[in-house]
Protein backbone atom coordinates (compact mmCIF):
# COMPACT_ATOMS: atom_id res chain seq x y z
CA UNK A 1 0.00 0.00 0.00
CA UNK A 2 1.33 3.42 -0.93
CA UNK A 3 1.82 5.79 1.99
CA UNK A 4 0.63 9.42 1.76
CA UNK A 5 4.27 10.55 1.77
CA UNK A 6 5.15 8.32 -1.18
CA UNK A 7 2.09 9.52 -3.11
CA UNK A 8 3.11 13.12 -2.54
CA UNK A 9 6.62 12.42 -3.73
CA UNK A 10 5.32 10.79 -6.92
CA UNK A 11 2.87 13.58 -7.71
CA UNK A 12 4.34 15.79 -10.46
CA UNK A 13 5.04 19.36 -9.47
CA UNK A 14 2.47 21.90 -10.66
CA UNK A 15 3.86 24.57 -12.95
CA UNK A 16 3.54 28.09 -11.52
CA UNK A 17 1.03 30.34 -13.26
CA UNK A 18 0.53 34.07 -13.68
CA UNK A 19 -2.11 33.83 -10.95
CA UNK A 20 0.51 32.41 -8.54
CA UNK A 21 2.90 35.24 -9.35
CA UNK A 22 0.17 37.86 -8.90
CA UNK A 23 -0.79 36.42 -5.50
CA UNK A 24 2.83 36.30 -4.28
CA UNK A 25 3.70 39.77 -5.63
CA UNK A 26 0.46 41.36 -4.44
CA UNK A 27 -0.56 42.72 -7.83
CA UNK A 28 -3.20 41.99 -10.45
CA UNK A 29 -2.77 39.36 -13.14
CA UNK A 30 -2.82 42.05 -15.82
CA UNK A 31 0.07 43.79 -14.05
CA UNK A 32 2.01 40.54 -14.10
CA UNK A 33 1.37 40.17 -17.84
CA UNK A 34 2.54 43.74 -18.49
CA UNK A 35 5.68 43.22 -16.41
CA UNK A 36 6.72 39.87 -17.85
CA UNK A 37 6.08 40.94 -21.44
CA UNK A 38 7.95 44.23 -20.98
CA UNK A 39 4.91 46.35 -21.79
CA UNK A 40 3.99 49.77 -20.41
CA UNK A 41 1.34 50.02 -17.72
CA UNK A 42 3.30 49.22 -14.54
CA UNK A 43 6.02 51.04 -12.62
CA UNK A 44 9.62 49.92 -12.78
CA UNK A 45 9.45 48.90 -9.12
CA UNK A 46 6.44 46.66 -9.78
CA UNK A 47 8.08 45.24 -12.91
CA UNK A 48 11.22 44.33 -10.94
CA UNK A 49 9.18 42.78 -8.08
CA UNK A 50 7.09 40.68 -10.49
CA UNK A 51 10.16 39.41 -12.32
CA UNK A 52 11.89 38.54 -9.04
CA UNK A 53 8.86 36.57 -7.86
CA UNK A 54 8.57 34.82 -11.24
CA UNK A 55 12.19 33.74 -11.00
CA UNK A 56 11.74 32.51 -7.42
CA UNK A 57 8.75 30.40 -8.49
CA UNK A 58 10.55 29.01 -11.53
CA UNK A 59 7.97 30.42 -13.96
CA UNK A 60 8.58 30.03 -17.72
CA UNK A 61 6.44 31.42 -20.52
CA UNK A 62 4.42 28.84 -22.42
CA UNK A 63 5.90 28.50 -25.91
CA UNK A 64 2.54 27.79 -27.56
CA UNK A 65 0.99 30.86 -25.98
CA UNK A 66 3.96 32.97 -27.08
CA UNK A 67 3.57 31.73 -30.63
CA UNK A 68 -0.13 32.60 -30.70
CA UNK A 69 0.64 36.10 -29.47
CA UNK A 70 3.32 36.60 -32.14
CA UNK A 71 6.23 36.46 -29.70
CA UNK A 72 9.41 34.50 -30.25
CA UNK A 73 9.65 30.83 -29.36
CA UNK A 74 13.09 31.34 -27.85
CA UNK A 75 14.43 28.37 -29.82
CA UNK A 76 16.50 27.82 -32.98
CA UNK A 77 16.53 24.65 -35.06
CA UNK A 78 19.33 22.55 -36.52
CA UNK A 79 18.63 19.48 -38.68
CA UNK A 80 21.27 17.05 -39.86
CA UNK A 81 20.30 14.89 -42.84
CA UNK A 82 22.97 12.21 -42.76
CA UNK A 83 22.96 8.50 -42.01
CA UNK A 84 23.24 8.22 -38.23
CA UNK A 85 25.97 5.58 -38.57
CA UNK A 86 28.35 8.18 -40.01
CA UNK A 87 28.13 10.44 -36.96
CA UNK A 88 29.35 8.10 -34.24
CA UNK A 89 32.99 9.14 -34.08
CA UNK A 90 33.19 12.30 -36.20
CA UNK A 91 33.91 15.28 -33.95
CA UNK A 92 33.14 18.10 -36.39
CA UNK A 93 29.43 18.45 -35.63
CA UNK A 94 29.92 18.08 -31.88
CA UNK A 95 32.41 20.97 -31.96
CA UNK A 96 30.14 23.01 -34.23
CA UNK A 97 27.16 22.53 -31.91
CA UNK A 98 29.28 23.41 -28.87
CA UNK A 99 30.09 26.78 -30.45
CA UNK A 100 26.46 27.38 -31.41
CA UNK A 101 25.28 26.49 -27.92
CA UNK A 102 27.82 28.84 -26.32
CA UNK A 103 26.25 31.82 -28.09
CA UNK A 104 22.64 30.70 -27.59
CA UNK A 105 23.13 30.07 -23.88
CA UNK A 106 24.24 33.66 -23.40
CA UNK A 107 20.95 34.77 -25.01
CA UNK A 108 18.88 32.18 -23.11
CA UNK A 109 17.88 30.63 -26.44
CA UNK A 110 17.38 26.88 -26.83
CA UNK A 111 18.64 24.70 -29.67
CA UNK A 112 16.33 22.07 -31.15
CA UNK A 113 18.57 19.48 -32.85
CA UNK A 114 17.30 16.56 -34.92
CA UNK A 115 18.93 13.93 -37.15
CA UNK A 116 16.94 12.71 -40.15
CA UNK A 117 17.64 10.27 -42.97
CA UNK A 118 17.28 12.49 -46.03
CA UNK A 119 16.69 15.97 -47.40
CA UNK A 120 12.98 15.37 -48.05
CA UNK A 121 12.42 14.58 -44.38
CA UNK A 122 14.42 17.67 -43.40
CA UNK A 123 12.21 19.90 -45.57
CA UNK A 124 9.06 18.34 -44.10
CA UNK A 125 10.41 19.05 -40.62
CA UNK A 126 10.96 22.72 -41.48
CA UNK A 127 7.35 22.97 -42.63
CA UNK A 128 6.11 21.42 -39.38
CA UNK A 129 8.32 23.62 -37.20
CA UNK A 130 7.07 26.68 -39.07
CA UNK A 131 3.40 25.67 -38.77
CA UNK A 132 3.77 24.95 -35.05
CA UNK A 133 5.83 28.12 -34.37
CA UNK A 134 8.36 25.73 -32.84
CA UNK A 135 11.50 27.71 -33.77
CA UNK A 136 12.37 31.32 -34.57
CA UNK A 137 14.92 30.37 -37.23
CA UNK A 138 17.16 27.56 -38.41
CA UNK A 139 20.82 26.87 -39.04
CA UNK A 140 21.20 24.97 -42.32
CA UNK A 141 24.19 22.65 -42.71
CA UNK A 142 25.59 20.59 -45.59
CA UNK A 143 24.45 22.84 -48.49
CA UNK A 144 23.84 20.81 -51.66
CA UNK A 145 24.80 21.49 -55.26
CA UNK A 146 21.07 21.31 -56.02
CA UNK A 147 19.41 22.46 -52.82
CA UNK A 148 15.66 22.99 -52.29
CA UNK A 149 16.04 24.34 -48.76
CA UNK A 150 16.88 28.03 -49.40
CA UNK A 151 13.85 28.40 -51.67
CA UNK A 152 11.60 26.61 -49.16
CA UNK A 153 12.79 28.65 -46.17
CA UNK A 154 12.43 31.90 -48.08
CA UNK A 155 8.87 30.93 -49.08
CA UNK A 156 7.98 30.10 -45.47
CA UNK A 157 9.57 33.30 -44.23
CA UNK A 158 11.59 31.26 -41.73
CA UNK A 159 14.88 33.08 -40.95
CA UNK A 160 17.94 30.97 -41.71
CA UNK A 161 21.71 30.98 -41.95
CA UNK A 162 23.42 28.52 -44.29
CA UNK A 163 26.61 27.08 -42.76
CA UNK A 164 29.38 25.95 -45.08
CA UNK A 165 29.10 28.03 -48.20
CA UNK A 166 26.54 29.26 -50.68
CA UNK A 167 23.96 26.67 -51.68
CA UNK A 168 22.23 26.60 -55.04
CA UNK A 169 18.46 26.53 -55.46
CA UNK A 170 16.59 23.30 -56.09
CA UNK A 171 15.78 21.89 -59.47
CA UNK A 172 12.37 23.54 -59.45
CA UNK A 173 14.07 26.90 -59.72
CA UNK A 174 16.88 25.70 -61.94
CA UNK A 175 20.61 25.83 -61.27
CA UNK A 176 20.98 29.33 -62.72
CA UNK A 177 18.16 30.94 -60.74
CA UNK A 178 19.13 33.60 -58.16
CA UNK A 179 19.58 32.50 -54.56
CA UNK A 180 16.91 33.46 -52.01
CA UNK A 181 18.21 36.15 -49.63
CA UNK A 182 19.63 33.99 -46.83
CA UNK A 183 22.69 34.74 -44.74
CA UNK A 184 25.67 32.46 -45.30
CA UNK A 185 28.68 31.62 -43.16
CA UNK A 186 31.37 29.96 -45.25
CA UNK A 187 34.97 28.75 -45.31
CA UNK A 188 37.35 29.12 -48.26
CA UNK A 189 37.80 25.50 -49.37
CA UNK A 190 39.81 26.56 -52.43
CA UNK A 191 42.54 28.24 -50.40
CA UNK A 192 42.52 25.41 -47.88
CA UNK A 193 43.06 22.88 -50.67
CA UNK A 194 45.82 25.08 -52.09
CA UNK A 195 47.64 24.92 -48.75
CA UNK A 196 47.51 21.12 -48.76
CA UNK A 197 48.64 20.81 -52.39
CA UNK A 198 51.48 23.30 -51.89
CA UNK A 199 52.63 21.25 -48.91
CA UNK A 200 52.58 17.93 -50.77
CA UNK A 201 53.99 19.36 -54.00
CA UNK A 202 56.83 20.92 -52.02
CA UNK A 203 57.65 17.47 -50.66
CA UNK A 204 57.92 16.13 -54.22
CA UNK A 205 54.54 14.36 -54.49
CA UNK A 206 53.06 14.16 -57.97
CA UNK A 207 50.60 11.24 -57.63
CA UNK A 208 47.94 12.42 -55.18
CA UNK A 209 44.53 10.97 -54.33
CA UNK A 210 41.66 12.73 -52.60
CA UNK A 211 39.16 10.69 -50.56
CA UNK A 212 36.25 13.11 -50.55
CA UNK A 213 32.99 13.25 -48.62
CA UNK A 214 29.42 12.75 -49.77
CA UNK A 215 28.59 13.42 -53.42
CA UNK A 216 26.04 16.18 -53.88
CA UNK A 217 27.31 18.29 -50.99
CA UNK A 218 28.38 21.76 -52.10
CA UNK A 219 31.66 21.67 -50.19
CA UNK A 220 32.53 18.24 -51.65
CA UNK A 221 32.08 19.70 -55.14
CA UNK A 222 34.13 22.77 -54.21
CA UNK A 223 37.01 20.70 -52.86
CA UNK A 224 37.07 18.48 -55.95
CA UNK A 225 37.05 21.54 -58.21
CA UNK A 226 39.77 23.12 -56.12
CA UNK A 227 41.93 20.00 -56.40
CA UNK A 228 41.62 20.12 -60.18
CA UNK A 229 42.43 23.83 -60.26
CA UNK A 230 45.51 23.35 -58.07
CA UNK A 231 46.59 20.45 -60.24
CA UNK A 232 46.63 22.80 -63.22
CA UNK A 233 48.34 25.61 -61.31
CA UNK A 234 51.16 23.34 -60.18
CA UNK A 235 51.53 21.68 -63.59
CA UNK A 236 50.65 18.20 -62.34
CA UNK A 237 49.40 15.41 -64.58
CA UNK A 238 45.62 15.32 -64.25
CA UNK A 239 45.66 11.56 -64.77
CA UNK A 240 47.70 11.14 -61.57
CA UNK A 241 45.55 13.34 -59.30
CA UNK A 242 41.98 12.19 -58.65
CA UNK A 243 39.10 12.28 -56.17
CA UNK A 244 36.73 9.53 -55.00
CA UNK A 245 33.57 10.21 -52.97
CA UNK A 246 32.41 8.41 -49.82
CA UNK A 247 29.84 8.81 -47.02
CA UNK A 248 32.50 10.11 -44.55
CA UNK A 249 32.50 6.86 -42.58
CA UNK A 250 35.58 4.89 -41.53
CA UNK A 251 34.29 1.87 -43.48
CA UNK A 252 34.03 3.72 -46.80
CA UNK A 253 37.24 5.61 -46.11
CA UNK A 254 39.05 2.30 -45.65
CA UNK A 255 37.45 0.75 -48.75
CA UNK A 256 38.35 3.78 -50.88
CA UNK A 257 41.93 3.52 -49.63
CA UNK A 258 42.15 -0.13 -50.63
CA UNK A 259 40.91 0.65 -54.16
CA UNK A 260 43.34 3.54 -54.50
CA UNK A 261 46.32 1.50 -53.32
CA UNK A 262 45.39 -1.33 -55.70
CA UNK A 263 45.93 0.94 -58.72
CA UNK A 264 48.77 0.17 -61.14
CA UNK A 265 50.53 3.37 -60.10
CA UNK A 266 49.22 4.08 -56.59
CA UNK A 267 49.52 7.57 -55.16
CA UNK A 268 52.35 8.65 -52.91
CA UNK A 269 49.98 10.91 -50.94
CA UNK A 270 46.29 10.79 -49.95
CA UNK A 271 44.12 13.66 -48.72
CA UNK A 272 41.08 12.67 -46.64
CA UNK A 273 38.04 14.92 -46.17
CA UNK A 274 37.76 14.16 -42.46
CA UNK A 275 39.77 12.78 -39.57
CA UNK A 276 37.87 9.50 -39.28
CA UNK A 277 38.64 8.43 -42.86
CA UNK A 278 42.26 9.54 -42.52
CA UNK A 279 42.74 7.30 -39.49
CA UNK A 280 41.02 4.42 -41.29
CA UNK A 281 43.27 4.96 -44.33
CA UNK A 282 46.38 4.94 -42.16
CA UNK A 283 45.21 1.64 -40.66
CA UNK A 284 44.78 0.12 -44.14
CA UNK A 285 48.29 1.22 -45.08
CA UNK A 286 49.72 -0.25 -41.88
CA UNK A 287 47.90 -3.54 -42.54
CA UNK A 288 49.60 -3.76 -45.93
CA UNK A 289 53.00 -2.96 -44.55
CA UNK A 290 53.08 0.44 -46.27
CA UNK A 291 55.16 2.86 -44.23
CA UNK A 292 53.65 6.27 -43.39
CA UNK A 293 55.21 8.63 -44.36
CA UNK A 294 58.12 6.63 -45.81
CA UNK A 295 56.02 5.24 -48.68
CA UNK A 296 52.73 7.10 -48.33
CA UNK A 297 51.92 10.55 -46.97
CA UNK A 298 48.50 11.22 -45.38
CA UNK A 299 46.74 14.53 -44.74
CA UNK A 300 43.40 14.98 -42.93
CA UNK A 301 41.14 17.89 -43.86
CA UNK A 302 39.98 18.45 -40.26
CA UNK A 303 42.14 18.10 -37.18
CA UNK A 304 40.89 16.34 -34.04
CA UNK A 305 42.24 14.37 -31.09
CA UNK A 306 42.15 11.29 -33.37
CA UNK A 307 44.79 12.87 -35.60
CA UNK A 308 47.00 13.68 -32.62
CA UNK A 309 46.91 10.27 -30.91
CA UNK A 310 47.37 8.13 -34.04
CA UNK A 311 50.87 6.83 -34.72
CA UNK A 312 52.28 8.51 -36.66
CA UNK A 313 50.40 11.69 -35.82
CA UNK A 314 48.47 12.95 -38.82
CA UNK A 315 49.20 16.15 -40.69
CA UNK A 316 45.89 18.05 -40.69
CA UNK A 317 44.08 21.29 -41.44
CA UNK A 318 43.44 23.01 -38.12
CA UNK A 319 40.46 25.32 -37.83
CA UNK A 320 38.38 26.74 -35.02
CA UNK A 321 35.21 24.70 -35.54
CA UNK A 322 33.52 25.91 -32.33
CA UNK A 323 34.34 29.43 -33.51
CA UNK A 324 32.61 28.66 -36.80
CA UNK A 325 29.54 27.60 -34.83
CA UNK A 326 29.66 30.77 -32.75
CA UNK A 327 29.87 32.84 -35.93
CA UNK A 328 26.81 31.10 -37.44
CA UNK A 329 24.71 31.44 -34.27
CA UNK A 330 25.65 35.10 -33.88
CA UNK A 331 24.66 35.76 -37.49
CA UNK A 332 21.25 34.10 -37.09
CA UNK A 333 20.53 36.07 -33.92
CA UNK A 334 21.46 39.23 -35.83
CA UNK A 335 18.96 38.29 -38.54
CA UNK A 336 16.27 37.76 -35.90
CA UNK A 337 17.10 41.17 -34.44
CA UNK A 338 16.34 42.77 -37.80
CA UNK A 339 19.63 42.51 -39.68
CA UNK A 340 19.68 41.88 -43.41
CA UNK A 341 21.16 38.80 -45.11
CA UNK A 342 24.95 38.77 -45.28
CA UNK A 343 27.76 36.51 -46.45
CA UNK A 344 30.35 36.08 -43.68
CA UNK A 345 33.66 34.27 -44.14
CA UNK A 346 35.25 32.24 -41.35
CA UNK A 347 38.97 32.15 -40.73
CA UNK A 348 41.18 30.21 -43.13
CA UNK A 349 42.44 26.91 -41.65
CA UNK A 350 46.17 26.44 -41.17
CA UNK A 351 48.02 23.25 -42.03
CA UNK A 352 49.67 21.52 -39.07
CA UNK A 353 52.60 19.48 -40.40
CA UNK A 354 53.04 16.32 -38.36
CA UNK A 355 54.70 12.93 -38.89
CA UNK A 356 52.27 11.47 -41.46
CA UNK A 357 53.56 13.56 -44.38
CA UNK A 358 57.09 13.56 -45.70
CA UNK A 359 59.22 13.63 -48.84
CA UNK A 360 58.17 11.48 -51.77
CA UNK A 361 59.81 8.02 -51.73
CA UNK A 362 63.01 7.70 -53.75
CA UNK A 363 62.31 6.59 -57.31
CA UNK A 364 58.74 8.05 -57.45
Amino acid sequence: MTSPGEAARRKPARRPTIKDIARRAGVSESAVSFALNDRPGVSEGTRARVRRVAEELGWQANSAARALSGERAGCLGLVLARPARTLGVESFFLQLVSGIQEVLSARKTALLFQVVEDLETECALYRRWWAEHRVDGVLVVDPRTQDPRPELLAALGLPAVVIGGPATPGTSAGPSAPLPPLSTVWADDAKAMARILDHLHGLGHRRIAHVAGMPGLAHTARRIRSLRAETGRLGLDERQVRSVTTDYSDAEGAEATRRILDATAPPTAIIYDNDVMAVAGASVAAGRGIRVPGELSIVAWDDSPLCRVTHPRLTALVRDTPGFGRLAATELLAVLDGGGPRTVQGELPRLEWRESSGPVPQGD
